[in-house]
């Protein structure tokens, strides 16, 4: 497995990451502790987490659920020093809160982080993330009716002070010892810049990672989040980079297989469209053709991206992720390569 630096100067991480997201709801804490161990076996030792999980749904009783089975295994098994542990504080209006979270500020950012400290059982976590910029973001299919919100609070005169503010908090929390670094999730490109001025103008930390959607059905970082990565040096952490099992055919021909996500989601987050499975199909022939697990083809693609794309594996259960391991030592020819940007050029945006 490749490594590289998150940011100028974040933790040296796998070029793949173990998501947790249904850990503590769908997943039982026996077998997301069977999938830590396996994970660290094979070097992934690269953990994202947040406090709004379990997901699937998203619920006030659980929130944090997720933080506690990782920190009972850390508990149990010790080898802290193993782990790079990524957590995010929950955005405005998340139904992980009763009533709702108020929007991210200092105040916010240092108690979200205090009470994951207790959760993971540990005393310091190597990258906190925002979960939701405060102006809200056109993620989760909301592109298709994205308005930019410019009116106060969301004007660029007080996005820029707010950000300010908590990257002065985010500083005196590493001063503290209790984070490493700063990252985001599920931000545009200007949000990224504007993080980035404030971080130069000010002498703050700036942000090391930006964690946002990312696949072989879902690629609206190929442009503008591309260039604004590779020259503010802020990588990709993708999520959903199997499009919610999507890409591993378990629901081609429009099935939903007992226990799966979509049994619990019908229409996977608006993935399910008129359009989705002919794509399905088209990048399920092109592995079939190449003689490549499906799988690891889509999880080896982004290896082949001109920026660094850093994808969060998501397993419900243990055999799930054993069938994602053998990406880890996998690069894709670059035939097989192009051959998939024509099928993306097919079929762009299925949802």
């Amino acid at each position: 497995m490749k490594t590289l630096t998150l940011g100028p100067s974040g933790p040296r991480v796998p070029d793949i990451c173990l998501g947790t997201m249904t850990w503590g709801r769908q997943t039982p804490e026996d077998d997301a502790h069977r999938q830590i161990a396996l994970g660290l076996d094979h070097g992934l030792v690269f953990l994202d987490t947040a406090e709004m999980y379990p997901t699937n749904p998203v619920t006030a009783d659980k929130r944090g659920g997720t933080e506690t089975v990782i920190g009972n295994w850390i508990a149990r098994h010790g080898g802290r020093e193993r782990m790079i542990l990524a957590t995010k504080v929950t955005g405005e209006g998340s139904q992980a809160m009763e009533g709702g979270t108020p929007m991210i500020d200092a105040a916010r950012l240092r108690s979200a982080v205090e009470e994951s400290l207790t959760r993971l059982r540990t005393d310091h976590i190597d990258l906190f993330q925002l979960h939701w910029p405060n102006r809200g973001s056109y993620h989760f299919r909301r592109y298709w009716t994205y308005a930019p919100k410019t009116e106060a609070p969301f004007d660029a005169h007080t996005t820029r002070a707010h950000m300010q503010a908590i990257l002065a908090e985010a500083k005196a929390l590493q001063d503290e010892g209790k984070i490493g670094h700063l990252g985001m999730s599920n931000e545009t490109a200007w949000g990224l810049a504007q993080w980035s001025r404030v971080a130069d103008e000010s002498g703050l930390p700036r942000l090391v990672s930006v964690q946002n959607e990312y696949s072989l059905l879902c690629r609206l970082f190929d442009t503008d989040m591309a260039e604004t990565s590779l020259q503010e040096n802020i990588p990709l952490l993708a999520y959903s980079p199997l499009a919610a099992g999507l890409l591993t055919g378990k629901y081609a021909g429009d099935v939903t297989p007992e226990g799966s996500r979509r049994s619990v989601v019908a229409d996977l987050g608006g993935r399910i469209t008129p359009r989705v499975f002919e794509a399905v199909s088209a990048y399920l022939g092109l592995a079939r053709d190449w003689s490549i697990d499906p799988v690891v083809m889509a999880l080896a693609w982004h290896r082949t991206r001109p920026f660094t794309s850093i994808p969060i594996l998501g397993a419900t259960r243990f055999e799930q992720l054993e069938a994602q391991i053998p990406a880890l030592d996998v690069t894709l020819p670059e035939g097989l390569a192009q051959a998939i940007d024509g099928v993306h050029k097919a079929h762009p945006m299925p949802y």
